[in-house]
């Protein structure tokens, strides 16, 4: 595992306190996290700190519907989780990793390579009285660990070429023996026909970043036909 280092020069912990504000989302009360409460300001100071124009927005400054819904699903259903290893792909703001936490995960690493991401997990588990490792090592590149149990993925099927990947990563690890659990929204590219569902969820949302004010969103456990 590398700690990722972002961009130098910065104080990034300062720039998302700034930026942000300590609240909970809608279907996870029991969390806080270093939520944006508008999306265009935070995404323009973003690329002012960062000195690049056109950068991807900060996907780790909002509560996602798959994120959310997948919480959830993971603090109503501790035994998922409890005393198991986890890895949280696409961590964004860390909510279903500090989830996993709070529901009795042995260990969760929070994975991201977006830099100043993994600085908002940290103030977030911080600030749930949480400890969550991180790492910025691309990991669909290799191949999963065989001693991970579970594989938290939300929202990651919003683009044809990552939900590629990250579907050939989790059936990998699927076959090593790990659960693996989806929080999806119905994304354009998810491929639900691989997949089980387990709940359903109305989750709040805004319309800044979704096409409705309420996202209908399940959790998907991932099934074993190929």
């Amino acid at each position: 595992m590398t700690e990722a280092t972002p961009p130098p020069d910065r104080d990034w912990p300062a720039f998302i306190r700034e930026n942000t504000r300590l609240m909970s989302p809608p279907l996870v009360p029991e969390v806080q996290l270093h939520l944006a409460e508008e999306s265009l300001p935070i995404w323009r100071r973003t690329e002012e700190e960062l000195g690049e124009m056109n950068v991807p927005p900060p996907y780790w400054a909002f509560a996602w519907a798959g994120g959310q819904a997948l919480a959830r699903h993971l603090l109503d259903h501790p035994a998922l989780v409890a005393g198991q290893p986890v890895l949280d792909l696409g961590a964004g703001s860390g909510l279903t990793a500090i989830a996993a936490m709070k529901a009795g995960a042995r260990s969760v690493l929070a994975a991201d390579v977006d830099a100043v991401a993994l600085v908002a997990c940290a103030l977030n588990a911080e600030a749930n009285a949480c400890t969550v490792a991180t790492t910025s090592e691309d990991q669909l590149t290799s191949p999963p660990s065989p001693s991970l149990a579970v594989v938290l993925v939300g929202d990651l099927f919003y683009e044809r070429e990552l939900a590629d990947r990250v579907l050939a990563f989790i059936t990998e690890a699927a076959k090593n023996g790990a659960r693996v659990l989806v929080g999806d929204p119905g994304r354009s590219y998810f491929p639900r026909d691989r997949f089980r569902k387990l709940a359903e969820h109305r989750v709040p949302v805004t319309r800044e970043l979704e096409d409705a004010e309420i996202k209908n969103t399940a959790v998907w456990e991932l099934s074993g036909k190929p």
